[in-house]
């Protein structure tokens, strides 16, 4: 409990910006953990994760502050989503040109950290609709405070919405609005955490975790611990694979020996 109250949502500040190129398209100071005053302490046992926009994509709008969400009208225009199905040239230039910064400050510390790899660590395009795209930051942190496998993934998720000006038909050019920015961290088995080990990993991190600038050691940190996950969901198949041939083998077994039972006992009548 005690590393618990060392660690509380109003403790912690959020400096959120994502530029594309050299422009500005959305920044933000976050004071606290959103959603965090719950009560019969739910924050603390529901899985952790920070959504800055609600919103309605059919009107572009910001419903909690009434404005208008990011657009980006600096992208070469698309004449139709068909042709971006066929070259990909808007989502090539989504994913090259954004970049992300997710500053924590803990005010009690007074200590803060980069959350975010700047540059996106991968993506989705078309999902979960031919007019979305999806961008994934992040970074590995310690987590030797809350967890057994002592690191986690923080996932930073930005979605895109292409909204037409106009229509197709007409020529009318498309745009593209920032609809999703997301925080959530996870473990190595790929489970969320809850916001009470969320909270302790945050503190870690702005406690001892080296950020390093070079996008390069950050990706290289990234893809071993993916690969890490990778063999320990591995290992968990193949574990599941020796149990299932376990319980087979051992349903043979008996089923064997049953039937061995009834054919003695019909030689004895």
């Amino acid at each position: 409990m005690d590393e618990l109250e060392n660690a509380l949502p109003s403790d912690f500040v959020s400096l959120i910006d994502v530029r594309y190129k050299d422009r500005t398209l959305y920044s933000k100071v976050i004071w606290g953990i959103p959603n965090s005053d719950g009560t019969n302490g739910w924050f603390y046992n529901c899985p952790f994760r920070i959504d800055l926009f609600d919103h309605s994509p059919e009107n572009n709008v910001n419903n909690e502050e009434g404005v208008l969400l990011p657009t980006i009208n600096a992208l070469p225009w698309v004449p139709s989503m068909e042709q971006e199905r066929k070259d990909g040239k808007l989502w090539k230039e989504l994913s090259d040109g954004i970049k992300l910064s997710w500053i924590i400050i803990n005010r009690k510390m007074k200590r803060a950290v980069n959350l975010a790899s700047w540059h996106p660590l991968g993506g989705q395009r078309h999902w979960p609709t031919d007019t979305d795209f999806v961008l994934r930051f992040g970074s590995v942190l310690p987590a030797k405070e809350a967890l057994p496998c002592q690191v986690a993934e923080c996932i930073l998720l930005m979605k895109f919405h292409v909204t037409s000006m106009g229509s197709e038909e007409t020529g009318e050019p498309l745009a593209l609005a920032l609809t999703e920015l997301s925080m959530q961290i996870e473990d190595m088995g790929g489970a969320r955490l809850n916001g009470r080990c969320s909270l302790l990993v945050l503190k870690e991190a702005l406690g001892c975790c080296h950020r390093s600038r070079n996008f390069d050691e950050v990706m290289e940190s990234c893809h071993l611990y993916l690969r890490a996950q990778s063999e320990l969901k591995e290992e968990k198949i193949r574990s599941e694979c020796r149990f299932d041939t376990l319980c087979v083998v051992s349903g043979i077994a008996v089923f064997v020996a049953l039937c061995t039972m009834w054919y003695r006992k019909l030689e004895n009548f």
